[in-house]
């Protein structure tokens, strides 16, 4: 008669391990968050300031390092826009050659750039990544840059153009309002000063002819 097959309990390192990855899981991750706009949108032949700022888990330290590259539009390919360890590092060929400054602050969490004379060749993604050891892992920002002709306006462009015209015309309203009281207000007391001027010189005529009117006596 053949034993009875033996009868597998749950393994104990198999539960640990279990254990230990959801740990890990749970575990916070040391990583770089980078924040751009998505958007944005600039008029051919002016500068424009490319806004990237970071945070980091751990504190900033003097070996934090930027990358900004650039993926022209309907293309695969990337090119390298500005590069800083410890100080900036331009480009010394290519399209931004000479077109691109550091506008940052590292101390701030600011890791902006400005590149200058823009055209319409400068269309497509421009990225910025950033890396403070031990955080070397995290998301790259993107900035999706158009170039235009003539700026347009967005929705929130007309909308403060709307709020901005609304509180100019209740101030030039309220103005004329306070203007009119006052100008009502004087002409009140104009009409007030000249009833009492003609009440005082109809009460000192009267009185003139009531003192011309008292008999002699003999």
């Amino acid at each position: 008669m053949d034993p009875p097959p033996p009868v597998h309990g749950p393994s104990w390192m198999g539960a640990v391990l279990f254990l230990g990855g959801q740990l890990l899981a749970l575990w916070p991750v040391a990583a770089v968050e980078v924040h751009t706009s998505r958007e944005v949108e600039a008029l051919n032949g002016t500068n424009v300031r490319l806004k990237c700022t970071f945070s980091s888990s751990n504190p900033v330290s003097q070996r934090v390092t930027v990358t900004w590259n650039f993926q022209p539009q309907g293309m695969n390919s990337h090119e390298s826009v500005l590069y800083y360890y410890e100080e900036p590092y331009p480009p010394t060929s290519g399209r931004f050659k000479e077109r691109v400054t550091w506008d940052g602050n590292i101390d701030r969490n600011d890791a902006s750039i400005v590149v200058w004379n823009l055209n319409p060749t400068d269309n497509g993604t421009f990225t910025c990544q950033v890396k403070n050891p031990p955080d070397v892992d995290g998301t790259i920002g993107e900035i999706q840059l158009r170039v235009v002709q003539q700026v347009h306006f967005s929705e929130i462009h007309i909308l403060a153009l709307v709020i901005g015209s609304a509180c100019a015309l209740m101030i030039i309203v309220v103005i004329m309002v306070v203007v009119w009281r006052h100008y009502r207000n004087r002409r009140q007391e104009k009409s007030t000063e000249m009833v009492e001027t003609e009440l005082t010189e109809k009460e000192k005529l009267k009185s003139s002819e009531e003192k011309g009117a008292v008999p002699l006596e003999d």
